[in-house]
Order: C-alpha cells, then sequence, then structure tokens
C-alpha cells in the first residue's frame, strides 16, 4: 500500500507511544465518548443525526479493523483488536479519525515462524478457521458488534446498513492491498467476508491488477449530504 491516502487513518508506526490526544475505545464502545463522537460527526458533515452517525461508523469500523484484515491477507498474522487494544481520535476535520494500537495479541498459525518463540503476548492458534474464529471474536463480537447495537438504538440506523459499510471496507481494504497480497485478492477478501459473516452484504468482481470491483448490497448515506455524489459501487446506481 502506497501514498498517504491508503494510510491516513492510522496513527504513524501503528502504535501509540504517547497517549495524549487519544481516546480509548472503550470509551466509545460502551462509555462517554460515544455521544462525543456522533457529535463531531454531525459538525464535520453538517449532516443529519443519522447520516452523520453513518458516516463516523464507516471511518471508525474500516480504520479499527484495517490492522487486523491486512494481518491476515499478507501474513496470517491477526492482531486481536478488542477495544481495550485500540486508541482513537477524532475531529470535526479532515481526517475525522485516525486509529492506533496498544500491544494487542498476535494470534498466528503453527507455520509460522513466530509461534515456535514462546513470546508474549503470541497465541497459535490450531489452523486458518480458528484464525478467523480469533479475528470474528476479538474485533466483530467484543468491539465492533456493541457499536452497531449502540448506534441502532440510538438512530435507528439498520444493523444491515451498518455491516455493509464495514463489509464494503473489508474489500476495499485487501484491494488496496493488492500489491503486498500474496496470491488472489478476490479470494482473500472473500475468505474474510465469509468468515466474519458478512459476505452477503457485497458482490465483488476481479479487476486489473489484483484491484476489485465493490459492488455494495447496502447504502453509507453519503449521497445525502449537500453537493455529494453517488459513491461508486452503490446499491442506489444498480439497476
Amino acid at each position: 500500500m502506497t501514498g498517504r491516502y491508503a494510510v491516513h487513518g492510522l496513527a504513524e508506526g501503528l502504535y501509540v507511544t504517547d497517549r495524549a490526544g487519544w481516546t480509548p475505545a472503550t470509551e466509545i464502545v460502551h462509555g462517554y465518548a460515544f455521544d462525543d463522537l456522533l457529535a463531531t460527526a454531525e459538525r464535520r458533515w453538517n449532516a443529519s443525526p443519522h447520516v452523520a452517525a453513518a458516516l463516523a461508523w464507516k471511518c471508525y469500523s474500516y480504520w479499527t479493523a484495517l490492522p487486523a484484515l491486512l494481518g491476515f491477507a499478507t501474513a496470517r498474522r491477526v492482531p486481536l483488536l478488542e477495544p481495550e487494544k485500540v486508541l482513537i481520535q477524532y475531529a470535526d476535520h479532515q481526517p475525522f479519525l485516525r486509529a492506533g494500537l496498544t500491544d494487542p495479541d498476535l494470534a498466528v498459525l503453527p507455520t509460522d515462524p513466530l509461534a515456535t518463540l514462546d513470546l508474549p503476548g503470541v497465541r497459535v492458534v490450531r489452523d486458518e478457521a480458528a484464525l478467523l474464529d480469533a479475528l470474528r471474536t476479538s474485533l466483530i463480537e467484543a468491539h465492533l458488534a456493541p457499536v452497531v447495537e449502540r448506534l441502532h438504538k440510538r438512530t435507528h440506523l439498520g444493523a444491515r446498513t451498518l455491516w455493509g459499510s464495514l463489509a464494503s471496507g473489508i474489500a476495499h481494504g485487501v484491494s488496496r492491498a493488492a500489491d503486498v497480497v500474496p496470491g488472489s485478492t478476490l479470494g482473500v477478501a472473500n475468505t474474510l467476508l465469509d468468515g466474519l459473516d458478512l459476505g452477503d452484504l457485497v458482490d465483488l468482481a476481479p479487476r486489473g491488477a489484483g484491484r476489485l470491483e465493490v459492488r455494495r448490497r447496502t447504502c453509507c448515506l453519503a449521497f445525502t449530504l449537500p453537493g455529494a455524489r453517488i459513491c461508486s459501487g452503490c446499491v442506489i446506481t444498480t439497476p
């Protein structure tokens, strides 16, 4: 992945050593920062509460998930991103959100060289299915699913709409990393989507140089912003 755009939503170096100015993701998942995040999104996009919430989620789910998704896609090494292992910055200007990590455990396969070193924080799982289970448990069940539930209760956004943004983000993240993903990006994207029970929310097709064409089956609501265009691949452009 090259260029500023590919990583502008992640902390420089990915790991945060100075927590000043960062909000623990636990405070978004369970605590006080949830309300502040949504209010900041309303100011950022000058949008109604439900649209701002949908766009805040689109950013939050993409950048918090990306390190784990690309760890799986490129090396079958998955940082386990429970909320206590993630820090967030957000602002009412561009970039809206950045994510950083605080020394999460790392799940690896028995064939990984790290598996033989008896390192603290390295969890060896039996196979790729177990690696996906570890990813789903830490990222989806412990972290993102509670945020979806809070958003649904607060704004009445449908869970399918919200999970559709994550599914699209997974596919786009793998596609943008095509130059460092071994093997088929389409195969890896489908493996991740199916392993996280999100495979029915996007349609994928191969493009040149390993890139993917991503067609959503839900809408992120960005088209409702003043002067906005319909996103490429949006469901509402499909005949």
